[in-house]
Formats: C-alpha cells, structure tokens, sequence
C-alpha cells in the first residue's frame, strides 16, 4: 500500500492536487505550473494541519 493518495486534482498543464499522508492523515497541496512544482500542508484558521479523518 503506497503512503501516500491522491485525493482531488484539478487542470491538466497547470495543475493542483491535493494528496494525504495515509499514516498521519495530514492533507497536503500540491501545485504544478510547466517545469515548476511545490507542496506544502493544508493548514485550518488555527495554522494546525487539516487532519482526513478517513484515511
């Protein structure tokens, strides 16, 4: 089973995903545009991690 799952992706050249850790549950955003890419946590109006809770 792979850590990691794709759960949302939008666009196809410009892209964004958005992938959970399945041991933490932790959500991350991935964004692709071309050659360029970056990934960085989804983060609640608390600045703490948004936690899937079915994972």
């Amino acid at each position: 089973m792979d850590r990691f799952e794709r759960i949302y992706k939008q666009g196809v050249v410009t892209t964004m995903e958005i992938w959970v850790d399945r041991e933490t549950g932790v959500q991350y955003l991935f964004h692709r545009d071309g050659y360029s890419g970056g990934l960085t946590p989804l983060l609640d109006q608390d600045g703490k991690p948004l936690i899937e809770t079915e994972v």
